[in-house]
């Protein structure tokens, strides 16, 4: 299964903080819904508090 960077901003206690996670999914798209359920679960946040801005797929392991 390829792997992507998603690069984007979540908001925690107030203010908007940056994060990249690499992820294993099937495509750009699942990449992002993955990255949204792990930092929702993992921060008790809503869709609304997390921007995705970049999804790209990582070449070469």
């Amino acid at each position: 299964m390829p792997k992507f960077e998603v690069k984007g901003t979540f908001k925690n206690d107030g203010r908007m903080k940056p994060f990249t996670k690499t992820v294993d999914a099937p495509s750009e798209k699942l990449a992002g819904e993955f990255t949204l359920a792990t930092i929702g679960s993992k921060h008790r946040l809503g869709r609304k508090y997390i921007t995705i801005d970049s999804a790209k797929a990582i070449n070469g392991e």
